[in-house]
C-alpha cells in the first residue's frame, strides 16, 4: 500500500498516478476522506475514553449523594464510549478497504497508456537470417529432437500442459542452473521455495487485485499456488526488522510457478510460451528506498547478462503506467526476438515495487538513525521456462539439430548441439 503521509502531502501527484494507470483518480478522494474520518473517530474514541477514566476516578472517591449522579453520568458516557469505539472500527475497516484499492505511485517519467503504449529502450543483437531454408516453430523443434511433448501433456493434466522430456529436460535445468550460478557469484542467496502460501502473503505482494482470476487456489486448505517466487520470497521477512546495514538483501528463487492464464482464451494454445505450469529463477532484492532505482537497474542488468549467456537478440521496453501491476512503480520488460512469430516477445521483468509490498507485509529495516523503515522490494526474472521457445528457435539448424549457446554447453556436460532423434 501507498504511503499515506504522501497521499495527505501530495495529492495531486497520487491523482496522477492513478490517470497515467487509466485507473479513477477518485479512488485517492475517497482514500483521504477515509484517513480523516479514521483520525476524527480516533480523536473522539480517545477523549472519551479519558474522560471516562476521570469519571471512574471521580465516582470512587465521590460522596454518595454525588455517586449517585455520577453512576448516570457514567453510564451515559459508556454508551457514547461503545458508539466511538463502533465508528473507530469502522472507520478502520473502511480505510483498509481504500488504502488497498490504490496502486503504487508510479515514477514520474513512466510512460502513460496501457499495453501497446511501452517505450523501446534499445534492441541488441541480430536476428537470424535462416539462409536456404525455412525455420520451424519451437513445437515441431521440440517434436523432433523428442524434448517437448505437448500432446501427452493435454492428456494427463489438459490444455497448456506438457511434458519437457529427454534434452528439453536437460535444457532448461542447464538454464536454470546457468541462472543460479550467475545469481550466486554476484552475490545472491539462492532460496528453494515453497508453491503454497497463505492469503495474507498472496494479498500482501499485490496479487490478488486486478490479478485475483489467474491464481489456483486450495478453497480446503485456504492456500495459494503461486505465480512466481516473489511472493514466498516477499512473505519470507513478513513482520520482520531485516538488517541492510551491509546493502540489499538479495535471493534467487527457484520454484515451479501456476497460472490460471484466465482470460487468455485462443492465444498462444500452441506449446509453450503460455502455459499453466512452468519453472523459474527470479531474483528478489530488499533495500534502501533511496536505493531502489539504482537497485532496479542492477536487476536488468543482470537479465541482460543472462540474455548475452544465452546469445538471444532482444530489447529492452519501458513498461507503460497502465500496463503495470498494482505494486510496481516501474517495470522494464525484456523481450526475445522469436523467428516464426516475426516479433518480440516477453522473456524477462524486472519491477520496482518501492514500500508498496512492505507496508503491507510489514518489513522494515533500521536507517542510520536506528529508526524502523519500511524497506523497498524488486524483483526481477533470470530465466523461465518460456526462454527454451527462444533458444531452439533462434540457435536451430537446417536439419532440426539447436546449436547450444557457448556459455550453456558447461551446464549441458559440454554438449555443442542438441540432436534430432
Amino acid at each position: 500500500m501507498i504511503d499515506l503521509r504522501l497521499v495527505r502531502e501530495d495529492t495531486d501527484l497520487v491523482r496522477a498516478s492513478q490517470a497515467a494507470r487509466g485507473e479513477d483518480p477518485s479512488t485517492v478522494d475517497t482514500l483521504v476522506t477515509a484517513a480523516d474520518r479514521r483520525r476524527e473517530s480516533v480523536g473522539r474514541a480517545d477523549s472519551l475514553r479519558a474522560e471516562q477514566k476521570v469519571l471512574g476516578k471521580r465516582v470512587s472517591t465521590a460522596g454518595p449523594e454525588e455517586r449517585l449522579a455520577l453512576l448516570v453520568q457514567a453510564r451515559d458516557l459508556a454508551v457514547a464510549v461503545k458508539a466511538a469505539q463502533a465508528e473507530e472500527s469502522a472507520a478502520d475497516v473502511a480505510l483498509q478497504e481504500a488504502h488497498l484499492a490504490v496502486p503504487n505511485v508510479v515514477e514520474h517519467d513512466v510512460p502513460a497508456g496501457g499495453e501497446d503504449d511501452y517505450v523501446v529502450l534499445k534492441e541488441v543483437g541480430d536476428k537470424p537470417t535462416f539462409e536456404g531454408f525455412t525455420p520451424r516453430d519451437h513445437v515441431e523443434i521440440g517434436q523432433l529432437l523428442g524434448a517437448i511433448d505437448t500432446d501427452r501433456g493435454s492428456k494427463v493434466s489438459g490444455a497448456r500442459f506438457y511434458f519437457l522430456t529427454g534434452q528439453g529436460a536437460l535444457l532448461q535445468l542447464a538454464l536454470l542452473n546457468m541462472a543460479v550460478a550467475q545469481a550466486v557469484e554476484t552475490g545472491f542467496t539462492p532460496v528453494i521455495t515453497p508453491s503454497l502460501v497463505r492469503p495474507e502473503v498472496m494479498g500482501g505482494t499485490g496479487y490478488l487485485g486486478a490479478h485475483a482470476a489467474e491464481i489456483y487456489r486450495l478453497e480446503i486448505d485456504d492456500l495459494y499456488l503461486v505465480g512466481t517466487s516473489e511472493v514466498p520470497l516477499a512473505g519470507m521477512h513478513m513482520a520482520e526488522i531485516i538488517d541492510l546495514s551491509a546493502g540489499p538483501r538479495r535471493y534467487a528463487g527457484w520454484s515451479s510457478c501456476y497460472r490460471r492464464e484466465a482470460g487468455s482464451y485462443g492465444k498462444d494454445t500452441q506449446g509453450i510460451i503460455r502455459v499453466h505450469q512452468f519453472d523459474k529463477v527470479e531474483m528478489f532484492s530488499y533495500c534502501d528506498p533511496a536505493e531502489a532505482r539504482d537497485e532496479h537497474k542492477r536487476l536488468l542488468a543482470w537479465e541482460e547478462q543472462m540474455l548475452a549467456k544465452v546469445e538471444l537478440p532482444y530489447r529492452v521496453i519501458d513498461t507503460a503506467a497502465g500496463d503495470l501491476g498494482s505494486s510496481a512503480a516501474r517495470k522494464y520488460d525484456c523481450e526475445a526476438w522469436i523467428p516464426t512469430q516475426g516479433r518480440y516477445r516477453e522473456l524477462t521483468s524486472t519491477s520496482n515495487c518501492t514500500t508498496f509490498q512492505a507496508r503491507r507485509l510489514n518489513i522494515r529495516f533500521r536507517d542510520a538513525d536506528g529508526r524502523p523503515q519500511f524497506a523497498a522490494t524488486l524483483n526481477g526474472t533470470l530465466a523461465t521456462t518460456r526462454w527454451l521457445v527462444a533458444i531452439l528457435e533462434n540457435h536451430q539448424q537446417p536439419d532440426g539439430s539447436v546449436l547450444v549457446p557457448v556459455a550453456l554447453r558447461p551446464f549441458l556436460g559440454g554438449r555443442e548441439v542438441l540432436q534430432p532423434l
